[in-house]
């Protein structure tokens, strides 16, 4: 790790993934990358090599992901509130993290993000930036880092929204980066393979 940020990590993981899989029997997290790896494992690694805690949310009963979570470093929760959304699960995060000096917000199926582009949007929140937010020609990606000015606005979010409202009603700290990953998720067995 060059820099530990003070920020909290938060990894988003609770989804059903239903286009990945429609019959629910593969959980697209657990799908392997070209190397063997499971997919949420590195996207945890790569948020690790910036917040030295981050914090997993998965589904109930979801227990082999949250074993491989915790051997990638993350302290699991599991949200009872993650079939209304991405909202509840971001809400119960960072109501898990009450001394949080704030939030660096990424999804389990976005594995290829660079360490350097999570550092970037580490450190201006670390400088108190309240809201910063990586941009990949003009669009804004993952992952998104809170300040913890917005901790009660978070910890009441709900459905599947996430922060969405949150980020168009208040001003963001753009930093723009070169790396597309910030854009690219994982939704299709196919996206497995363009790696």
């Amino acid at each position: 790790m060059t820099y530990a940020s003070n920020a909290t990590g938060i990894l988003l993981a609770a989804g059903l993934g239903t286009r990945f899989d429609p019959s629910g029997l593969h959980n697209k997290l657990l799908a392997t990358l070209a190397d063997g790896t499971p997919v949420v494992f590195q996207s945890a690694r790569r948020l690790l090599s910036v917040a030295t805690q981050v914090v997993a949310v998965v589904r109930p009963g979801a227990e082999k992901l949250a074993d491989v979570l915790n051997e990638a470093g993350c302290d699991v929760i599991f949200s009872i509130d993650a079939e209304r959304g991405m909202g509840a699960t971001l809400a119960a995060a960072v109501r898990a993290t009450p001394e949080a000096e704030g939030w660096l917000v990424a999804l389990g199926d976005m594995p290829w993000i660079e360490p350097a582009t999570i550092e970037a949007v580490a450190r201006p929140l670390d400088e108190g930036a309240p809201l910063v937010a990586p941009f990949h020609r003009g669009k804004r990606g993952h992952p998104v880092g809170f300040g913890a000015i917005h901790r009660a606005t978070l910890a009441e979010l709900d459905g599947d929204a996430g922060a969405r409202a949150l980020l168009s009603t208040h001003l963001v700290r753009r930093i723009d980066v070169s790396d597309a990953n910030i854009l690219r998720d994982i939704d299709l067995p196919s996206d497995l393979q363009t790696q």
